[in-house]
């Protein structure tokens, strides 16, 4: 990869060829606790942009530029108070719309006001995360709907919103994602643990159909058969490892284009995990589980997680000014990286330690590197399709009945003799049919 096709794939702020496709898309730009407390406003940073988040006294949400458009001071500091958020250099108030509602110091009867309007862009509020729309609107001035999206239909009570700071460029983040084979090194523990002592913990349970702990087998089965192929939301990775007996466990994950995916946690609860740009050094992941079974024990999950972040900013307690907690006695006994038992710390290193901006032009790609080979290609064609005024690849909108909802997403085994896909088809199946809310049945 050259220097220039790096920076095509990877620079997304305002006016750049990334930039105009990820405005296509909704972005999550916070998640709901952030904005709870009595003081519901916070500065944000998304693709380069300077935001300001606030919800009103009658709860609606706003998302405006952060410079006042009178003379450019922050609003982030503003006064939330009369329907919107108040300047505190010379009072202008702004509605969650962008529309100046009031320029005090002007004269007595002045429409001044009525010419003066704020960069507003439209919110979405589901599951516990925030969405924001950048892109351009319809002929009524409306964002599209949501995209159909599990995490988007289901009821509050089965979801969980979580973020988490990454101090690199997305892309390289995301790519991490959908990379099946450095689970079985990056995530390996020595040991295994109880499933049941581990809900909430990503490759801590048992695989569906199986008693076999998700530890167990990325340790001991390293080479696995991986399968890239397109779908409706970007691509299906489909891994196969094969195992003594006669078995296979099979593990089906999904890229969401563009920069999402959607992969299992355990056999009733799955993972959309976007990354999102800050700027081109910085991003957020932003993670929405969904459970098929019982509602999410929040508190628990909320607990897990704070003990590797810290608020108000989600900034890990670990990264590059205290080498992600390495230990080197841990290395030898207990896990593969000496970094402790949560695996985003190991993924924390494996992006961050890549610099800042990965330099793609010193990789040597391999066979088991094929999903980010075929996800590049698909990001580079894309935003070609943009530049020349065509629409990108789009899941169909959330709607009634939330049809079209997924996508499909599976950690099992499948038993010897039975085909690898005819099992994967069939768990899914199982798992929505069985869930405890209204889950649409999908077209596999």
């Amino acid at each position: 990869m050259t220097p220039e096709q790096n920076k095509f794939i990877t620079l997304s702020g305002p006016a750049t060829p990334l930039g105009d496709l990820l405005r296509q898309y909704w972005q999550p730009v916070a998640i709901t606790e952030e904005l709870e407390g009595e003081r519901p406003l916070k500065a944000i940073k998304v693709l380069g942009q300077d935001l300001v988040l606030f919800r009103d006294e009658d709860g609606r949400l706003g998302l405006i530029d952060r410079d006042c458009p009178h003379r450019g001071a922050d609003l982030a500091f503003g006064r939330l108070e009369d329907g919107g958020v108040r300047c505190p250099f010379h009072g202008w108030l702004f509605d969650v719309n962008g529309a100046c509602l009031e320029t005090p110091a002007e004269p007595k009867g002045s429409s001044f006001c009525k010419r003066i309007k704020q960069r507003a862009y439209p919110v979405r509020e589901v599951g516990g995360t925030i969405f924001g729309w950048f892109g351009p609107l319809d002929a009524d001035g409306q964002a599209p709907a949501l995209p159909a999206l599990d995490c988007l239909a289901a009821p509050d009570s089965h979801v969980f919103s979580f973020k988490g700071y990454l101090d690199c460029n997305w892309l390289q983040a995301l790519e991490v994602g959908m990379d099946p084979a450095h689970a079985s090194f990056l995530h390996r523990y020595f040991e295994d643990a109880e499933a049941d002592a581990n809900y909430g913990k990503q490759f801590r349970a048992h695989s569906t159909d199986s008693d076999l702990p998700m530890t167990k087998v990325l340790r001991e089965y390293d080479c696995p058969d991986i399968a890239v192929t397109p779908s409706d939301c970007g691509l299906r990775i489909t891994t196969l490892r094969h195992l003594d007996g006669g078995d296979t466990h099979v593990r089906v994950t999904n890229v969401l284009f563009p920069q999402a995916f959607v992969i299992p946690l355990s056999s009733t609860m799955t993972i959309t995990q976007w990354h999102v740009p800050i700027d081109d050094h910085s991003c957020y992941w932003y993670a929405m589980f969904t459970s098929f079974a019982e509602p999410v024990d929040k508190p628990l999950m909320r607990e897990q997680r704070l003990q590797l972040y810290t608020l108000p900013d989600y900034m890990p307690r670990v990264g590059r000014h205290n080498n992600w907690g390495f230990d080197v006695e841990e290395q030898k006994t207990r896990t593969f990286t000496g970094m402790g038992e949560d695996i985003n710390v190991h993924d924390q290193w494996a992006v961050e330690s890549q610099g800042r901006i990965q330099d793609r032009t010193r990789e040597h790609l391999g066979t088991s590197d094929k999903a980010i080979v075929a996800y590049r290609v698909m990001l580079i064609n894309q935003i070609k399709k943009v530049q020349k005024g065509e629409a990108p690849l789009a899941l169909p909108p959330l709607g009634e009945g939330n049809a079209g909802a997924g996508p499909a997403t599976i950690d099992g085994v499948a038993p010897g003799g039975m085909a690898p896909e005819a099992y994967w088809r069939d768990a899914v199946e199982r798992l929505r049919a069985e869930a405890t809310w209204n889950v649409p049945a999908l077209a596999l």
